[in-house]
């Protein structure tokens, strides 16, 4: 499939009006992170559906989707921002250098897609990403869109986001709430159903060749082991969540029959102050956890299905066909994430290399 989807067009996508206040987002690093790829850790999500009337297209969704994001991005202002090194820490600003908004086109019908047998590594074609630099984080954009055109009329849209932006649980919830502001502004004409960034009104691009830009989306998935873990587990203890990263580790391990890598970053999100992130050994991991095997109350599994992702929808009535989501695959380094839950637990993501 790489030699079956070409870009067509790349937009810049802001919030619709200026963020004021400018209210950053600390996070903490480790003396080593400036060494590591946990900077290039994103979450892929692809939602694909079928072609709804017969004057629906991705065309006509992408250009509707440039004016809904702009609009939940003042919402969500961090969206649009940039990292940036702050002493030895990292920062996120939300000074509205915006998303971007990928438009591409597929020659193969999306029924042949969906019916692959193995198609991650053409999964990854259809969600964008260029890694966030080490040293100039402030010219990386932490989010990509890209509506994908299939010749049948029907579209997928994939999403990718750095994971020092929005851990899974978090960006699947705010996907939700734009996906709703969409089909609101859509039904009620605040924009017009053809949009003024439809662009099939603005010609063909330059040349029958991909646009010369490249995406850094790997073309392999990381296996990822999901947990929940109920309050009652928690504490004051200040090293908890290490605890609770090797009691996850331990159990990841145990259920795939496979070994994290050596050296793995630990992101901490908390639902306020400062996150936290910290490269360490799986060793060490180890040496410093009190919490012992087999903790009750803890669910796991391999799948993402508490994502509910099946009840997004960028079009009233036009439901997902498929979707698919992954953590990307990072060389010799797997990660913990460590999210709050809805239910004021936490969830905690181990990802393999």
């Amino acid at each position: 499939m790489a030699n079956k989807v070409r870009v067509e067009a790349i937009q810049i996508v802001v919030p619709t009006k200026p963020t004021d206040p400018r209210q950053t987002r600390r996070i903490t690093v480790s003396e080593n992170v400036r060494s590591t790829a946990v900077l290039q850790r994103c979450f892929h999500l692809l939602l694909c559906y079928n072609k709804a009337s017969s004057d629906d297209s991705g065309w006509l969704v992408a250009g509707q989707i440039k004016e809904s994001l702009g609009r939940a991005l003042q919402d969500y202002p961090l969206l649009a921002g940039r990292l940036r090194w702050c002493d030895a820490d990292l920062e996120i600003v939300p000074n509205d250098s915006g998303t971007r908004l990928v438009e591409s086109k597929a020659e193969m019908a999306l029924g042949d897609f969906v019916e692959m047998e193995e198609k991650r590594e053409d999964e990854a074609e259809l969600v964008f990403w260029e890694d966030v630099l080490h040293h100039t984080p402030q010219f990386s954009p932490l989010i990509y869109v890209q509506v994908t055109n299939f010749t049948c009329g029907g579209y997928s849209i994939g999403i990718s986001c750095s994971l020092l932006l929005a851990d899974p649980f978090t960006l699947t919830t705010i996907i939700k709430k734009w996906a709703t502001l969409h089909n609101n502004i859509v039904s009620t004409s605040e924009i017009p159903k053809i949009s003024t960034f439809y662009l099939p009104n603005y010609g063909p691009p330059p040349s029958s060749t991909s646009l010369l830009i490249g995406s850094n989306t790997s073309k392999a998935a990381a296996e990822s082991v999901i947990f929940k873990i109920p309050t009652n587990i928690l504490n004051s203890d200040n090293n908890i969540h290490k605890h609770l990263a090797a009691l996850c580790v331990e159990e990841a391990e145990h259920d795939t029959g496979r070994k994290l890598a050596p050296n793995l970053s630990l992101l901490v999100q908390v639902p306020s102050g400062d996150d936290r992130v910290e490269v360490c050994s799986r060793q060490g991991l180890f040496e410093c956890s009190t919490l012992g095997h087999g903790v009750k109350g803890v669910s796991c599994a391999r799948t993402w299905d508490e994502l509910e992702l099946d009840n997004i929808c960028f079009s009233e009535g036009n439901k997902l066909v498929y979707a698919s989501c992954w953590i990307n695959s990072v060389i010799d380094e797997g990660s913990v994430i460590i999210a709050p839950s809805t239910d004021q637990g936490v969830q905690i993501v181990v990802t393999f290399t």
